[in-house]
């Protein structure tokens, strides 16, 4: 009998990798299915998306175990929460904007005012899709911000997401995971960094400037800080992976300095990283400006990644300019 070849990403999604760089296949998936094998209360569901949430490298690994609901996202959190009433540990995943749009009452009252063990996996966050706006969530943690004891993790790379999976296990309540899928970038692994939910991390020092950056805009603000480098600029970066609960105590020590702070998040300026963190500043008296990078306040268009990256400044090359201007 031939050995089947493991399961990889769907090849009908797109990658913002950029070309060259090393990345991962379907990361959520295989650290899901690592995490199951170690907790046998472990389940996965999804809203007629498992391949492209990449919770098809599950169901193979585990068929008895999976649980496919159809296009019905209200019916997918609610029987998520009812596998956590009886114990098991759900992973639900479905598309960010239908978990945010269509089915927030059912979390909210279902899942969160019980404080149920349900792991909510959200695709396309942000600006990850060229579909436009019934596809692009850029307004989901803005959304979700406001559920009281939703844990909220925007993950870099493979990296955040292989460490974040077990530990959203073990986390009592519920949780929200931006999905990064398909061939994920590989990153974090070259700065000695390891996840822990809850805490942000310096995954790079910097005299000049210090980027305080969540999800794939940690990629781009060590990408940015390794070519302002050649402007003689000393970009330090701080990853916050856990939005909420937020680590206030690492990033405003590295706020508090006489360095350019400019946050950068693949979200909308409303509601998301840049507003927790002015939040942070001002109750703490800070008196310190603070400058975004993020989506705009408007519906995105649709058409290919790395020209809309470009367009709405979540790219290198517009994350670099940006910073040269301000010093």
């Amino acid at each position: 009998m031939t050995a089947q070849a493991p399961l990889r990403t769907s090849a009908m999604i797109a990658s913002f990798a950029d070309p060259g760089q090393r990345t991962t296949s379907a990361p959520f998936g295989h650290a899901l299915v690592a995490a199951a094998r170690a907790d046998e209360r472990i389940v996965g569901l999804t809203a007629d998306l498992g391949k492209y949430t990449d919770m098809h490298v599950f169901a193979q690994a585990m068929p008895d175990r999976y649980f496919q609901m159809g296009m019905a996202e209200q019916l997918l959190f609610g029987a998520a929460a009812g596998m956590a009433e009886t114990g098991l540990i759900p992973f639900a995943s479905t598309y960010s904007v239908f978990a945010t749009r269509r089915a927030y009452d059912f979390i909210c009252l279902d899942i969160a005012e019980p404080g149920l063990n349900v792991n909510i996996v959200g695709g396309l966050p942000g600006l990850t899709t060229g579909y436009g706006p019934s596809h692009q969530a850029t307004e989901d943690m803005a959304i979700f911000r406001g559920i009281p004891g939703l844990t909220i993790v925007d993950p870099c790379d493979s990296v955040d997401i292989e460490q974040a999976v077990p530990q959203l296990a073990e986390t009592p309540g519920p949780t929200y995971l931006r999905l990064l899928r398909g061939h994920v970038p590989t990153v974090l692994d070259e700065y000695d960094y390891t996840f822990e939910l809850g805490k942000a991390k310096v995954v790079r020092p910097g005299t000049d400037v210090v980027f305080v950056s969540s999800g794939l805009m940690t990629m781009r603000a060590l990408l940015a800080a390794e070519e302002l480098a050649a402007h003689r600029v000393d970009a330090a970066v701080v990853h916050t992976p856990t939005i909420k609960p937020f680590d206030e105590e690492t990033v405003l020590r590295e706020i508090d300095t006489d360095r350019l702070a400019v946050t950068l998040e693949n979200h909308t300026v409303v509601g998301g990283l840049f507003e927790t963190v002015a939040s942070a500043v001002v109750r703490r008296g800070l008196g310190k400006q603070v400058t975004p990078i993020a989506l705009p306040d408007e519906f995105l268009a649709a058409g290919a990644l790395p020209t809309l990256h470009d367009r709405y400044g979540l790219s290198t090359r517009r994350i670099v300019a940006s910073v040269l201007d301000r010093l």
